[in-house]
């Protein structure tokens, strides 16, 4: 993630209490001979609010437990970080040594499992991910390595060799010893090296005092011969000597810590571990450091990173252990995938395998637990590797990144390749808190008139919690499953679904015939069966064939709601573009993460949720929003205003059109049909550009024709545009022949009331072309729903301008070809009472049946539009009751 502003130190009177998170790994279960029970909380995030908090319960000194409030980051994290961890699971956290934790791995005793298990669970959320730690206004974090003169190397040839391993690790992407290297190496040798990767070295910048602090003392100088009081010294290198341990540094006063990270997700997991006291310290491309209660602080040689990609569903970090320095494997990912993965039972059961048995047990009581309570979860497993499985699976990697040709399938192949025989570790859940006001928008959407389908990479459970919690199925639904594994299966299941849906259909409709006249209740009118149907990703892959794409869409039409599970983001667009094409149907997409860009690129029209997920969907999209709840203002409210003005501007600007290009017409058959025109030419270039155009704009970007209140409270109103009431093809022919009228009337009355004059051809075309811009101008206003001083304001100016610039005009021009000379004519018919009465009677006459049909429609034959807009003018309790007797009928 990449930092945008460099952070801003937040006020600690000014945090906002966070709600509890816990990660759960199924060996914190009651195991015999201990307790290790998971924590009851689950992990919590709330969406788009950024919370931070602190852990007092666990009084640290390092100032890792607060997370500071962060300025315009990529994703800093905004998820609750307070969690109180399970007080017999820390106790023996800090219970563990290095010694301990490297007798675990040699021993196969319960005990020692468990210890291990523990271990490398909380490992795994801490390292298992790619975020990034920063400082308040500082940039990330850099690895300082001790002065050269203080390693600890005894002679030249060591040094000969190490430059000889950097070279070799800048030549290639992920570095290995050889085996005569490994094997040459002497445990005191490895824990000098060991030494270099501290704490310490990946401390941010310090003050002078603390970075001396920081430093190992010097043997050579008298004034370090004492250690200082504030550090504590502890043991990191197993079954070694005392004279060549390693001392991890604990400063009393360490900068915040901040996760930058690219998903909410791994965030949480983070601060899940650090609960714990797994600290992640520092992250640089080729080392991570960990701060661990019992082990101190450990430093991991980073040598791969396996990105998720949407096909894995899975990400995996390959490191090399510093305590014992060998190469390991953490990969978290999805229960489904993730299962197949794990290590099978050998006919000789032993110890070890025993106790993985009854973590997938107990794992997976916990997975259906969590799916239940509508937690996202994740399985956590772990793979240790030697030197030469290492070297063989490295040498086919390296190919793969070297290969021009095909290289993105080479890659899935060797990550694959190596996400085998895992061993589990455990499994965690995380909620995903519903936004304020989700439920309320999914119903008022639906009551407009608005399918709503759900796309999600969940799992079943979890979807089907969430689809509940929003209220987009009800308990009153009926929930058909489409789970199969093969097209025809799928087939026949599909089949089946409908069969019972027409049947319930079909009985409803009976029952509500029966009742006649007695009121029923809402499920008994319903002429309709409310269904819900769930379908998984793998069966969505037969689904979408050609073959069973028609008998789909007819099941999905039947259901009230529709719940995607488990779909890939190819999936969510392929999904999208098959309503889109075969129903003929307006489609939206919604979305906050980059899994959701495909979609909504695809859609009619794509909305962006700017939030934890990051900036990807909201660059995609067409609208963004904040907050999920914002979707339905953006529909309801701004979606019906802008359907309204568009086909009231599109039927303007035809009427206008058609009245005034008319008036040349009609004059067409005075003149021979010779094309001239009773009006000066600048006049009719300048009729639409200048006097007519500012009215129409102002008309389309300010109307409302109901108030925003009350189409929120109303969604029933957004039908209307679903329906196109506004620009049905009668509206639009009445439109085009009430043009024709005004433009008749426009030119016939003045037409005969100067009949037998000797006035000439500007003279007689001078009131038609202003009793034409009063036609028009007054139309607007009678077409507005809310007129306000803007709408008047430009009315009265643009026929001020008209004036003047006529005046103007006839003034200055004095030389013309003559017969068609403007000079003055303005002038005379400002002082003739005949022009104004010509104006005045042509703009009523023109202007008198649209008037009365507006009228007539208003009083007796209201639209659902007009009746909301009486409703505003109702004093609040009145309207109450109003809105209440509407919703009701």
């Amino acid at each position: 993630a990449k930092r945008l502003e460099s952070y801003q130190e937040m006020d600690s009177e000014d945090e906002d209490s966070a709600d509890c998170q816990s990660g759960s790994s199924t060996h914190m279960s009651k195991w015999q001979g201990h307790n290790c029970r998971a924590v009851k909380k689950p992990l919590n995030r709330k969406s788009l609010n950024q919370l931070s908090g602190s852990y007092p319960a666990l009084g640290r000194e390092d100032g890792a437990g607060d997370v500071p409030h962060s300025g315009h980051v990529a994703f800093s994290s905004p998820i609750e970080t307070d969690v109180v961890p399970d007080a017999q699971l820390l106790q023996k956290f800090s219970q563990i040594s290095s010694h301990s934790y490297q007798q675990s791995e040699e021993a196969s005793s319960k005990l020692s499992l468990e210890t291990m298990y523990i271990t490398d669970f909380f490992l795994a959320l801490a390292i298992c991910n790619t975020v990034v730690v920063s400082v308040p206004n500082q940039p990330r974090q850099k690895m300082r390595l001790s002065s050269p003169g203080r390693m600890p190397i005894k002679s030249l040839e060591e040094i000969r060799q190490m430059f000889q391993r950097l070279s070799v690790r800048r030549l290639s992407s992920s570095p290995l010893p050889t085996a005569k290297e490994s094997s040459s190496e002497s445990p005191n040798n490895f824990v000098s090296k060991l030494s270099i990767f501290r704490t310490k070295l990946a401390l941010p910048a310090l003050d002078g005092a603390a970075q001396r602090a920081a430093e190992p003392p010097n043997t050579d100088s008298p004034e370090n011969c004492q250690v200082p009081q504030d550090l504590d010294m502890v043991n990191v290198a197993a079954g070694c000597e005392h004279n060549s341990a390693v001392s991890s540094i604990k400063l009393s006063h360490l900068p915040k810590l901040c996760y930058e990270a690219e998903s909410p997700d791994e965030a949480a997991l983070v601060h899940a571990a650090r609960a714990y006291k797994c600290i992640l310290q520092s992250r640089t491309p080729d080392q991570v450091t960990v701060d661990f209660a019992g082990l101190g602080s450990l430093t991991f040689q980073l040598l791969h990173i396996l990105p998720f990609d949407s096909v894995r569903k899975r990400m995996s970090v390959v490191v090399r252990h510093p305590v014992s320095n060998k190469v390991v494997v953490y990969t978290k990912g999805a229960d489904s995938v993730m299962v197949d993965l794990l290590r099978t039972a050998s006919e000789g059961i032993n110890n070890s395998e025993m106790e993985q048995k009854k973590i997938k047990e107990r794992t997976q009581k916990h997975l259906d637990d969590y799916a239940r309570r509508g937690l996202r979860t994740l399985c956590i497993a772990k793979k240790v590797m030697s030197d030469a499985e290492y070297a063989e699976w490295l040498k086919h990697h390296f190919l793969a990144e070297t290969s021009i040709d095909n290289r993105e399938e080479l890659l899935l192949e060797s990550a694959i390749r190596l996400e085998t025989e895992l061993t589990l570790l455990g499994a965690t859940g995380i909620e995903d808190r519903l936004q304020e006001g989700v439920p309320d928008t999914i119903q008022a959407l639906r009551k407009a008139g608005i399918k709503i389908w759900m796309l999600t990479g969940d799992k079943r459970e979890t979807a089907v919690n969430i689809a509940y919690a929003c209220k987009l199925l009800e308990p009153d639904d009926r929930i058909f499953t489409l789970k199969s594994q093969s097209r025809d299966a799928c087939a026949l299941v599909m089949s089946r679904i409908l069969e019972g849906i027409q049947k319930n259909t079909s009985g409803k409709k009976k029952n509500s015939q029966n009742l006649g006249n007695v009121s029923a209740s809402p499920s008994t009118q319903a002429p309709g069966f409310s269904a819900g149907l769930v379908i998984d990703g793998r069966t969505l892959e037969h689904v979408l064939h050609d073959s069973l794409q028609n008998i789909f869409l007819e099941l999905t039409e039947k259901c009230r709601a529709v719940v995607c599970c488990r779909a890939t983001p190819l999936q969510k667009s392929v999904l999208v573009r098959l309503v889109r094409n075969k129903l003929k149907a307006m489609t939206l997409a919604v979305g906050d993460g980059a899994n959701d860009v495909s979609m909504i690129q695809v859609a009619d029209t794509g909305v962006g949720i700017l939030g934890q997920e990051g900036m990807q969907a909201v660059m995609a999209s067409d609208f963004a929003i904040s907050q999920f709840r914002h979707l339905r203002k953006l529909l309801l409210v701004h979606g019906h205003w802008c359907y309204t003005r568009l086909t009231n501007m599109v039927l303007y600007f035809f009427y206008k059109n058609v009245a005034y290009v008319n008036l040349l017409f009609w004059y067409q058959f005075f003149c021979g049909f010779s094309g001239t025109s009773m009006t000066d030419y600048w006049i009719l270039i300048l009729f639409n550009l200048l006097f007519t155009s500012v009215p129409p704009i102002i008309y389309g970007v300010l109307d409302k024709d109901v108030s925003a209140e009350m189409l929120m409270q109303l969604p029933q109103l957004y039908m209307t545009s679903q329906k196109s009431v506004a620009y049905l093809p009668s509206t639009f022919w009445i439109t085009l022949l009430d043009a024709f009228y005004q433009s008749l009337v426009c030119f016939f009355v003045p037409y005969f009331t100067y009949y037998g004059t000797d006035i000439d051809i500007f003279s007689f075309g001078n009131p038609i072309n202003t009793a034409a811009l009063f036609i028009i101008l007054f139309h607007l206003l009678i077409e507005c729903k809310s007129v306000t001083w803007i709408h008047t304001v430009v009315v009265v100016g643009s026929i001020l301008f008209y004036f003047v610039f006529a005046l103007a005009f006839g003034a200055t021009c004095k030389t013309h070809r003559p017969p068609s000379n403007p000079y003055w004519i303005m002038e005379k018919h400002m002082t003739d009472p005949v022009f104004y009465l010509v104006c005045l009677l042509t703009t009523c006459v023109a202007l008198l049946p649209r008037y009365l049909l507006r009228v007539l429609q208003g009083t007796l034959f209201p639209s659902p539009v007009l009746r909301a807009k009486h409703l505003d003018r109702l004093t609040p309790e009145e309207q109450r009751e109003a809105i209440k007797r509407w919703k009701d009928d």
